[in-house]
C-alpha cells in the first residue's frame, strides 16, 4: 500500500471515529473508495507464478494480466486461478497433503501487484482449497479475466449499413409473429 493510499485509510478511519473534524464522513468514505481504486491507465495487475521453478528468468513470472478495474476484482481472479490450479493437480484418491505438494510442485500462484495487505493471498487458503475440492464456480478466473470483458460498442455490434434504428425493425418483427400466430388460431 503506498503513502496515498495509506492516507486515504487513516482518514477514513479517522472520520468513523469523528476524529479529524475537518474532513466529512462523505470525504471519508470517497477516499477509502479512491484507495480501492488504482489511479493510473493500467488498473489493478495480477502477477501469475511459477510454482515449478520452470519459467525463465529468475522470477518465476509466468505472465502478468492487466486491467482490473477494482482490487475486488483482481483478488477475485487471483483466488480464482489459484483454485483452478490447485484442482488441475488433484487426481481422484490423492490425499490432503499430496495435493498441495503436487501444487507446491506444477502449480501455478497469482498475487495482486502492489496491494499490501489488501490484496488476496494464498498461503490464507491453502489448507481449506487443498482439503476440500472446487466447484466449477470457484475455479473460473476466465469469467473474471478482464482481457474478456467488452465495451458497450462491441456489444452494439457494427453500424447499421441504412443507418435506421434497430429497435422499430425489431418491434416490427415481433408484431408480425404475434399476428401471424393469431390467424393460425
Amino acid at each position: 500500500m503506498n503513502d496515498e493510499d495509506k492516507a486515504a485509510r487513516r482518514a477514513f478511519i479517522n472520520g468513523l471515529r469523528g476524529e479529524g473534524n475537518d474532513q466529512t464522513i462523505e470525504e471519508a468514505v470517497k477516499a477509502e473508495a479512491d484507495a480501492a481504486v488504482k489511479q493510473d491507465d493500467r488498473g489493478w495487475i495480477v502477477r501469475i507464478l511459477d510454482q515449478s521453478g520452470a519459467s525463465e528468468g529468475d522470477d518465476d513470472v509466468v505472465e502478468e494480466v492487466k486491467g482490473f478495474l477494482d482490487l475486488a476484482h483482481a483478488n477475485a481472479f487471483a483466488r480464482a486461478y489459484v483454485r483452478d490450479s490447485i484442482e488441475r493437480c488433484r487426481v481422484p484418491g490423492a490425499a490432503d497433503r499430496d495435493v498441495l505438494e503436487s501444487w507446491f510442485a506444477f502449480g501455478e500462484n497469482a498475487e495482486v501487484v502492489d496491494a499490501g495487505e489488501e490484496g488476496w493471498k494464498s498461503s490464507t487458503e491453502l489448507d481449506d482449497f487443498v482439503s476440500s475440492p472446487a466447484t466449477p464456480m470457484e475455479r473460473d478466473w476466465r469469467a473474471l479475466d478482464p482481457r474478456r470483458l467488452v465495451s458497450d460498442e462491441e456489444l452494439a455490434g457494427p453500424p447499421d449499413e441504412d443507418n435506421q434504428d434497430d429497435d422499430e425493425d425489431d418491434e416490427a418483427f415481433v408484431t408480425e409473429i404475434i399476428r401471424r400466430r393469431q390467424q393460425k388460431q
